[in-house]
Order: C-alpha cells, then sequence, then structure tokens
C-alpha cells in the first residue's frame, strides 16, 4: 500500500498545449463570459498603444507650432487645443474604464464558474470512488485538489487568459504602429526584445522550480497538521508534542527556503525587465535625438516622444505574456492532480447488462474466495463459509488476521481477487451495486455523523421517516433519551455527544433504514461498561430477524450470536456456538479467559 504523506514531485517542463486545450473546454462552456473577456480585453489593449500616438499628435499638431508664434496668440490657440486633445484623451479614457470593468467582471465569473465545475467533478467522482482508492490518498492531499489546486487551475482560465490576450493585442497593436510610423526607431526597440525573452524564460523557470518544491511542501504541510491535530490525543498521552512539534517545524523550514528562492528570483524580474526596457529607450533617444538634429529623417519631436513610450510601455505586455507561460506552467502539475482525481476509475463497478437484486433474504455464501490488498501478502486463501438468512454470525480473533476484510468483501467495499461471494445463490458481481447496498446496514467502530441536528443524521438513510418512526426505533434501541431533543445540534462529527450517544444513534440509523443484512465492525470496543450494556440492547433490537455479521473485540457482546468463528491468518480455526466453544477449551477459550470474563471463571 502506498504511503498516503509522501507527496508525488512534479518536475521538469510538461507539453503545455494539452493541458490548456483541457483546461479552456471548461470556460468554453461559458461563452458569454470568455467571449466579453476576450473582446474587451482587446479593446483595452488597443485603446492603450494609442496613448504614444496621441501624444504625438499633441506635441506634433499643437506645441510645437504654437512654440514658433507670438506669446499673445499661443495662450488662447493653447487652450483651445488643450480642450480639444483633453477631451480626446479623456474619451479613451472613459471607454476603457467600462473595458476594465467589463473584463473584470467576465474574469471574475469564468473563475467562479470553473471553480465550482472543478470542485463538483471531483467531489462527485469521491462519492463514486472504491475504498481502494482512499487507502492510498491521505485527506491532506484531497483537501489540497479541493481546494489550492482547484484556485491555480482556475486563474489561468481567467486572469491568465486575460493577461495573455491583453499582452498579444497590445505587442501586436503597438509593433504595426511602430513600424507604421517609422521602421527605423521600431528596430532599435523590437531588437531588444529576444533579450527580454531570453531572461524572462529563464528566470520564470527557476521560480517555477522553487514555487513547485514550495507547493509540495506545502501539501506535506497539509497532511502533517491534518494527521497530528486529528492524533491530538495521541500526541499528548505519549509525550509526543516535542517530536511532532519538530517535525513540523523542519518542514515549515523547508518551505520558508523555497519559498524564499522563489520569491528572490520574483524580485530580481521586474528590475531586469526595466533595465531591459531602459536601454530600449535609451536607443530609441539616441538614435531618434539624432536624426531630429539631423532634419533630415523625418523625425519630430512627437515621434521621438510617442517612440520613447513605445519603448518604456511595449515591455509590460511581454511581462504579461511570460507570467502567463510561467503560471501555466507551474499550474501543470496542480492541474495534473485535478484531472487524475476527475479522472480517476472504481475499482469495483457494475458490470453491463447486470440486473437489481430484489428483496434479500440474507443469505450469504463465500465460496473459495481469495483476497489480498498486496499481490504478494495474500488475506484470504480458498475461504469457505454459508451464513444462512437470519443468522447471527460472529467473528473473533486476533487483530489483523482477516475479520475486517471478510465484512468489506461482504459490504462490497472489495471484491474477491479469486472465487466468489454469493448472496441469495448469486454472485454479487452480477447484481447492481446499488440494489445490495440500499439493503445493506454497517454500524463502525468509531460511529460517524455529520454537522446538522439529530433528526438529520437518523433520517441519513431514510429521508422520509417521520418523527413518530424515529421515535419508535429510538426506543427499540433504547435511545429514548433522544426523543425530545431531534432538533438538537451534534456538532462537527458529533462533538457535543459521547461516543456511547453517538453509537445508538449510529444503530438506530441503521434501523431506521430496515436492512436486511447488517454488518457491526467492533461497536462496543470503544465505549465504557456502562455504555456497552445499554449499546447491547441496541444491538439486540438491530439484528432481530436479521442476517448479522458481528465482528467482536469484547466477547462478552456475541455470547447470544448463533455461530462464533474463530478467524486465524484468514481460515476458520474454530466454529460454534458460545458455551459449545467455551467447552472445548480451545483458542476462543483461551481469548475469553484472557479478558478475564465471569463465565470463564466459573
Amino acid at each position: 500500500m502506498e504511503n498516503q504523506l509522501e507527496e508525488q514531485e512534479f518536475t521538469g517542463q510538461k507539453p503545455l498545449w494539452p493541458f490548456l486545450k483541457r483546461i479552456f473546454a471548461y470556460s468554453r462552456q461559458y461563452p458569454r463570459y470568455l467571449w466579453l473577456l476576450v473582446i474587451s480585453a482587446t479593446g483595452v489593449a488597443l485603446l492603450d498603444s494609442a496613448y504614444p500616438i496621441l501624444w504625438a499628435a499633441y506635441i506634433d499638431g499643437l506645441v510645437a507650432p504654437l512654440a514658433q508664434q507670438p506669446p499673445a496668440q499661443r495662450a488662447a490657440q493653447m487652450a483651445a487645443g488643450f480642450w480639444r486633445y483633453g477631451g480626446l484623451y479623456l474619451g479613451v479614457i472613459l471607454v476603457q474604464v467600462v473595458g476594465i470593468w467589463a473584463f473584470i467582471v467576465a474574469a471574475g465569473r469564468l473563475m467562479e464558474h470553473v471553480i465550482y465545475d472543478l470542485r463538483k467533478l471531483m467531489f462527485d467522482n469521491l462519492q463514486r470512488l472504491s475504498f481502494s482508492f482512499y487507502d492510498r490518498s491521505a485527506v491532506g492531499w484531497l483537501l489540497a485538489r479541493l481546494s489550492s489546486d482547484t484556485d491555480r487551475v482556475a486563474e489561468v482560465i481567467s486572469w491568465g487568459l486575460l493577461e495573455l490576450v491583453w499582452g498579444i493585442s497590445m505587442i501586436a497593436a503597438s509593433m504595426l504602429a511602430m513600424f507604421w510610423i517609422d521602421w527605423r526607431l521600431a528596430l532599435a526597440v523590437v531588437l531588444t526584445i529576444p533579450v527580454l525573452l531570453l531572461l524572462s524564460v529563464r528566470l520564470r523557470m527557476l521560480i517555477l522550480k522553487y514555487s513547485r518544491q514550495a507547493r509540495k511542501m506545502n501539501s506535506e504541510m497539509t497532511a502533517n497538521f491534518n494527521e497530528n491535530i486529528n492524533g491530538l490525543e495521541v500526541n499528548k498521552t505519549t509525550g509526543q508534542e516535542e517530536r511532532a512539534t519538530a517535525q513540523f517545524r523542519q518542514m515549515s523550514d523547508r518551505m520558508r527556503q523555497f519559498s524564499y528562492k522563489s520569491f528572490f528570483y520574483s524580485a530580481m524580474y521586474l528590475p531586469l525587465v526595466v533595465m531591459t526596457g531602459s536601454v530600449a529607450a535609451a536607443a530609441v533617444i539616441y538614435l531618434g535625438g539624432n536624426l531630429a538634429l539631423a532634419q533630415t529623417g523625418g523625425i519630430s519631436v512627437g515621434i521621438l516622444a510617442a517612440f520613447f513610450g513605445y519603448a518604456r510601455h511595449i515591455f509590460e505586455p511581454i511581462l504579461d505574456i511570460t507570467r502567463f507561460y510561467a503560471t501555466a506552467q507551474s499550474s501543470i502539475s496542480a492541474g495534473e492532480r485535478i484531472f487524475s482525481l476527475i479522472d480517476e476509475q472504481p475499482a469495483i463497478t457494475d458490470r453491463p447488462g447486470v440486473t437489481d437484486y430484489g428483496p434479500l433474504r440474507g443469505e450469504i455464501e463465500f465460496r473459495q474466495v481469495d483476497f489480498h490488498y498486496v499481490a504478494d501478502k495474500p488475506i484470504l486463501r480458498g475461504f469457505n463459509l454459508r451464513i444462512r438468512a437470519g443468522e447471527q454470525v460472529a467473528l473473533v480473533g486476533p487483530t489483523g488476521e482477516g475479520k475486517s476484510t471478510l465484512a468489506s468483501l461482504v459490504c462490497r467495499f472489495y471484491e474477491p481477487t479469486g472465487g466468489s461471494l454469493l448472496i441469495e445463490g448469486t454472485d454479487y458481481r452480477e447484481r447492481t451495486l446499488h440494489s445490495l447496498r440500499r439493503q445493506l446496514g454497517v454500524i463502525l467502530q468509531t460511529p460517524h455523523l455529520f454537522a446538522g441536528t439529530l433528526r438529520d443524521n437518523l433520517r441519513y438513510g431514510h429521508a422520509q421517516a417521520t418523527d413518530q418512526e424515529i421515535a419508535q426505533v429510538l426506543q427499540l434501541v433504547g435511545g429514548e433519551d433522544f426523543i425530545p431533543r431531534l432538533d438538537e445540534q451534534v456538532g462537527e462529527e458529533g462533538g457535543n455527544l459521547s461516543v456511547g450517544e453517538k453509537q445508538l444513534i449510529s444503530f438506530a440509523r441503521t434501523m431506521l433504514k430496515d436492512p436486511k443484512i447488517v454488518v457491526m465492525d467492533e461497536a462496543t470496543s470503544s465505549v465504557d461498561t456502562l455504555a456497552e450494556a445499554r449499546i447491547q440492547r441496541g444491538m439486540a433490537q438491530l439484528v432481530r430477524g436479521r442476517t448479522a455479521i458481528i465482528i467482536a473485540h469484547r466477547l462478552s457482546t456475541i455470547r447470544n450470536a448463533d455461530r462464533i468463528l474463530v478467524i486465524r491468518q484468514g481460515q476458520i480455526l474454530e466454529e460454534g456456538t458460545h458455551q459449545a466453544l467455551l467447552e472445548r477449551q480451545g483458542a476462543y477459550y483461551a481469548l475469553y479467559t484472557r479478558q478475564g470474563s465471569p463465565q470463564a471463571d466459573t
């Protein structure tokens, strides 16, 4: 079984286009916002590229001619020209404001919808996946998929797409404008672009390298944090607080180092770009200034000012494009994890053409069943067992001998790797999974309650149950104290209730579902002796008239079982009633005596 606390590391450059093609497929589901983003971003970029031309027109069309006129005439014409050019400039700004508002709204809505879709697809698939998937997947990794990974991928689709569209449009419009005005000065600007691209790609790859390592450490910290919070009682009772703190500190320190290197190269990036832009601006000033002074190159002061603006600002869209590239590259690993979860197929599915089970009586048969979790470590080999309808069978024995595996196979959490498991005489792989599960009730060692009221939790398996039906079931299992408390909040994971109370609620919830087969996996091992006496009453009512498989740690709870099986190394070592097995004085007798049961002493 894989180590759940060892995150997969994504290194190197992966093909970008397949990743972009798939994630943008989600944005195409919302064409209104997608086209609004593209059109508004393109419009804003075109207007951005027009500012230097407006500036050149203002200088050459108004300032330069007026500089040669007498001061008396200059003031009035300057004021009129200022309002004319100022009004045009203000109009462009207002149109840009509308465009900026439009693409912010479009990008935000697009991101919200894509995040919703990705999380819904992942959560829906998590509900379908088999238990074998969770054996190799830590909760921390799954939380990271649903939160930070989803945000990162959705950002590429929305704000990343905005940067890409605006950058390409801005560069194209600026290049056309520069070559249209003067190709010589345009070449002076264009020749500096390869240098910037080389610096950008190199620095972005370094940033990507260390940001990946930082995200990997972040996932490991999330998993470690989740594990230690859930195991807080163990840490405290074993005096391991310092060890846990040191381990978390070490992981945090490694993340700090990776994050620092990522931010260091990010901090270097902008100054290098500014320096490259300044070199381009200096080239424009030098070359354009000489041409303007020579008065033979057709370079006016306005054109020189426009090119100075282009030389400074054309590098901003290049920054955005390289930022998009780096963001997309860094998101590939997040996307791979998301898509691997969306594409993960359940290990247990219905075969094509299978039919539903009708109402079950509860007859179960293991026929030459083999099973393993790891190929070279078999749990069951040629296991045979027949359980009659309505029979209560208890499984006892040391931990790790196959008891829970047998219960999991009956529930079809796993399927036999060899042989067959028959229910009502039919291999249960020839019937639908849902038709089996809806007639199955499972009581776990640690009962789980969902946040909400007692009533909500009791109705979880039978949403149409009335309060009267709930009250009847609670009385049967010894939970009549809960009847006036149905509107009471149970808290997160039932934290407002004791373990014994939660177990009684799980009994009532299962009984309300009215299953034909009941599986109990050490249902009383987590409660005290007083609570156990109360819970045994609930157990007796729950299994009455139903086929029951009871895995017991406390042997006192299964004395009345129809059959008790002692399981050892995946085989039935002993079989019989409680009294018959005691009289045999074999393995069961040894287990029972070891627990100091009064009957054994007698």
